[in-house]
């Protein structure tokens, strides 16, 4: 009985002290692990910030380079783009005194957006105009504005947007050209980009802005400057030409281009800068940009065929100076709706604007007699308007869902009344360029008149405003 009584404890401490032993190791293996553990987890959250911060700082760089790359191709838009453009459609006595116009507003509208023109356009302001706290570019420095930018510096937003500032209003002096002053010009642009251009930017594009997409008054759809480009410009140019009247001569004397060639590269180079016009305004290298890139080229290729038909069939020939108007005009037209269409809404938006803008050019402009020299009006303007009605109907969330996800943008997208909202747009851009251009027309013609004298027009714009000539065919 002893021998059973002392087996009994052996044997249950021989079984046990296995068990025993394996969770007292297991204890204290967890014991030994636990700081380990916690190492790794911190170890492993920061990797991933390291990682999440890289990526930032990668996203960040490839943006900021696509947007720098864009913003030094809309400046090529203006010069030489523009400047040679326009410099080639104007007689030889005036091409420097045009290409000169062009330059000047290179340089005029810099030192006014640098002091107050970028806050008035995109400071926080009312709904019609921004403010003063980025009165020369305070607090516009090397970090985001995620208001307009959350992935490059807000210097590069703020020096992108610049380059639109200073095309805007080079595109009005196609209109007045061979006829106004250096002087006169310089101020009236100057003013203009002040009292037209910003509050229009800012209703459009800026935060708090009337017109704003994201905002609750009148969201409008403007992808790259359809109304705050085109429409107030082209208006503008309309303006200008009835207030100053004809050039001498006109319609009577023949005025051709005198070198088309100059033009037609011109026109080239538009089309490349336009890229960055409207594909940069993805204000990203993302896919956005890319529909943005596609639809830019589509509608100007369709917009160019368009032309070219519709001066064949009333002309008789096919003009190269037909074909590089009407890729102008696919540019205007597609300007609103890059970022907001299809592809093939695109080259039917090209299509229209192709046989739309040559009847503003050939018919409308001939019945009433106008004098819009390079037909900045029958481009800009009424491109610019179709251009922006178009958008309403053909904008569709699937490329841009900018008032939600899955809500309907434009028409054809089910939401019918954007065509309205459209319509306000590319009013209120009317009637501010209307009123604000007859003002500043009027106060600089009282200072220091608007427009050349006879033998001034007579002798050109070269030697009258600038003592010089384009070209010395005696040398």
């Amino acid at each position: 009985m002893l021998s059973r009584a002392l087996k009994l404890p052996v044997i249950s401490a021989l079984l046990g002290f296995p068990a025993m032993a394996l969770a007292q190791t297991t204890s204290a293996a967890h014991a030994a692990q636990a700081p380990v553990t916690q190492a790794q987890i911190a170890a492993l959250q920061q990797a991933v910030q390291h990682a999440q911060a890289a990526s930032a700082a990668a996203q960040m760089s490839g943006d900021n380079a696509w947007m720098l790359t864009s913003a030094a191709l809309v400046l090529l838009m203006t010069g030489p783009g523009l400047a040679l453009f326009y410099g080639g459609l104007v007689r030889k006595k005036n091409i420097l005194g045009t290409m000169m116009q062009s330059f000047a507003m290179m340089g005029l509208v810099t030192i006014i957006w640098a002091v107050v023109g970028y806050s008035l356009a995109f400071g926080h302001g009312n709904l019609f105009i921004g403010g003063f706290q980025h009165l020369f570019l305070r607090g516009v420095g090397l970090k985001p504005n995620p208001n307009y930018a959350p992935t490059i510096p807000a210097q590069t937003y703020m020096v992108y947007q610049l380059m639109f500032a200073i095309i805007t209003p080079a595109l009005i002096t196609g209109a007045f050209a061979e006829r106004m002053k250096f002087s006169a010009m310089a101020i009236f642009l100057s003013l203009w980009s002040l009292l037209v251009y910003c509050p229009m930017a800012h209703m459009v594009w800026g935060v708090g802005g009337l017109l704003n997409a994201t905002g609750h008054m009148v969201p409008s759809l403007d992808f790259a400057g359809g109304t705050v480009v085109h429409i107030t410009s082209g208006v503008s140019a309309l303006v200008a030409c009835l207030y100053l009247g004809k050039r001498i001569g006109y319609p009577k004397t023949a005025m051709p281009p005198h070198s088309l060639v100059l033009s037609f590269i011109g026109a080239c180079l538009l089309w490349v800068g336009w890229f960055g016009f409207n594909a940069g305004s993805a204000v990203n290298a993302g896919p956005l940009a890319t529909s943005a890139f596609v639809n830019t080229q589509f509608a100007t290729a369709t917009a160019a065929l368009g032309w070219t038909i519709f001066e064949w069939i009333r002309e008789g020939k096919p003009t190269a100076l037909g074909a590089i108007s009407g890729a102008v005009a696919g540019l205007v037209a597609i300007t609103p709706a890059s970022g907001f269409v299809q592809p093939f809404a695109a080259l039917a938006i090209g299509l229209i604007a192709g046989f739309f803008c040559p009847f503003m050019v050939f018919i409308v402009k001939a019945k009433f007699g106008y004098d819009d020299s390079l037909d900045a009006f029958g481009v800009h303007g009424a491109g610019g308007t179709l251009g922006a009605l178009l958008t309403g109907v053909f904008a569709t969330c699937a490329i841009n869902p900018i008032f939600g996800k899955g809500v309907p943008t434009g028409w054809m997208d089910g939401h019918w009344s954007q065509i309205l909202n459209q319509a306000a747009d590319a009013g209120i851009a009317w009637g501010l360029s209307i009123v604000g251009t007859l003002v500043l027309l009027f106060v600089v013609d009282k200072l220091v008149g608007l427009r050349v004298s006879p033998e001034e027009e007579a002798a050109g714009l070269d030697l009258s405003q600038h003592g010089e000539e384009g070209y010395d065919f005696v040398s």
